[in-house]
């Protein structure tokens, strides 16, 4: 997977961050696992209504391949599965709550 290159002087820690973060949805998805501990496919696709579910699916996959997210595959009728934060996932929780936070301020001083 080809990593996007930001203007950063090698070792950049924002650099270093927006590699697991970078793009629409990742955010977004990691702050409804932080939300919610376990959330099914279905579940975030309502959740993000303007995301396509290709996209979502892409998204899962990359933040899977990063290890930030583990999908669990229940072998039950109907098949079944979720997605949670997997330890190294979880270390983002004090970045994705930042940014929740900022958010909130923003839309309350624009809103």
């Amino acid at each position: 997977m080809q990593r996007r290159v930001y203007d950063c002087q090698v070792g950049c820690p924002v650099e270093s961050t927006l590699q697991f973060i970078s793009g629409k949805w990742k955010s977004v998805i990691l702050y409804h696992l932080i939300e919610e501990k376990v959330c099914h496919f279905g579940q975030l696709k309502r959740d993000l209504k303007d995301c396509s579910t290709r996209m979502l699916a892409l998204q899962l996959v990359e933040l899977e391949k990063d290890k930030l997210i583990q999908k669990n595959i229940y072998s039950e009728e109907p098949l079944r599965t979720d997605y949670t934060l997997t330890e190294f996932g979880a270390t983002l929780i004090p970045v994705i709550r930042a940014m929740s936070e900022w958010g909130d301020r923003f839309n309350q001083l624009n809103g």
